[in-house]
């Protein structure tokens, strides 16, 4: 695991700041915008050179978006994504393609991420020659270099996406990433349409090649385990904004957010007998993004939510480890009320 920056006077490398991506509820005839999905509503986050910041969530909570959002393949609807210094949010596609080379994305599906009708050469060759100029030779050298950097035969190059295995495709994205050498990468929940037994091999690798590369991971995931093992720090996202966020040993160890806290309970281990506090169990269902809850999203399925929950939406500060939450749950007296709530 790389050291986590606590140095507050560097300069992050990734700094978002009121990131919000809606999109539009068209209906009738002429399509008429009547609401919109606030998939990211409002997410501030700092990723520092050479560490791992993991982003989970349940299913539909935002954290795919604002990773699409950051490499613009979605459109920004509010914010500033400050990359280096310089503010991507404005940059057209065509000025966007300069920064590819500085900023790559694995993606989820590794069926889909690949052209099927182009052999695996030109899908490692294609990019480098186009933004890199690279001649031919030298963009088949890297290829063949790439391959063997991430446990793949060199002779399958001339092979094409179907004759691979999943965990096979989702290398060759991996590789693609690497080879433009870039100083972010955003891995979209990268090991989550993987057999178990592949899983682990992906995420030994994805390791291995930050520290040969000094990269910078921003890992989505909804795998606890899987997070929990590649990243620093960790960011719990609820109803697209980020409820809580802190090093991997304090979220969790000691979370503060009910949610968290839920998530980590729901969580199997060895022997369920041995758990020593009370389980938060979550009732309900998630509100739509459309029209979320108003003051803390959480509240219609938070056990000790009160009355200012309903009214007023929690800050999550700026200490290291934060909460948006009214009554974190390092309160004595909140634990009691999950006592109570649970018996």
């Amino acid at each position: 695991m790389t050291k986590r920056v606590d140095n507050a006077s560097e300069e992050p490398l990734l700094k978002l700041e009121g990131i919000k991506t809606y999109y539009p509820i068209k209906r009738g005839i002429l399509s008429k915008t009547v609401g919109h999905i606030k998939a990211v509503d409002g997410i501030d986050l700092s990723v520092y050179q050479g560490e791992t910041v993991g982003l989970v969530g349940e299913s539909g909570c935002g954290k795919s978006s604002l990773g699409r959002s950051i490499i613009k393949l979605e459109e920004l609807t509010e914010g500033r994504i400050m990359f280096k210094g310089q503010d991507l949010a404005p940059l057209k596609s065509s000025q966007m393609r300069k920064l590819r080379t500085d900023i790559q994305m694995i993606f989820q599906d590794p069926y889909s991420s690949l052209n099927p009708r182009k052999r695996i050469i030109d899908l490692m060759t294609e990019p480098v020659k186009l933004l890199l100029g690279m001649s031919e030779a030298h963009a088949i050298r890297l290829a063949a270099e790439l391959m063997e950097v991430v446990g793949l035969p060199v002779a399958s190059l001339g092979k094409y996406p179907h004759e691979f295995s999943g965990g096979q495709r989702q290398r060759i994205g991996i590789a693609r990433a690497i080879a433009l050498r870039p100083k972010l990468i955003v891995c979209d929940e990268p090991v989550s349409a993987l057999d178990v037994s592949i899983q682990a091999q992906v995420l030994n690798l994805l390791k291995d090649l930050q520290k040969q590369y000094n990269l910078t991971y921003l890992f989505i995931g909804h795998g606890l385990g899987a997070v929990k093992y590649m990243s620093d720090r960790i960011a719990v996202m609820y109803l697209g904004k980020i409820v809580e966020i802190g090093t991997a040993k304090e979220l969790f160890e000691s979370p503060k957010h009910p949610y968290t806290r839920a998530l980590l309970d729901a969580y199997p281990v060895p022997n369920p007998h041995l758990r020593s506090k009370p389980r938060i169990v979550l009732e309900g269902d998630v509100p739509s993004p459309a029209s979320p809850p108003s003051g803390c999203r959480f509240h219609t399925r938070c056990p000790m939510a009160m009355q200012e929950c309903k009214e007023h939406e929690p800050s999550i500060g700026s200490s290291g480890h934060a909460a948006a939450c009214h009554f974190p749950l390092e309160n004595d007296a909140v634990a009691g009320l999950i006592g109570a709530a649970y018996g």
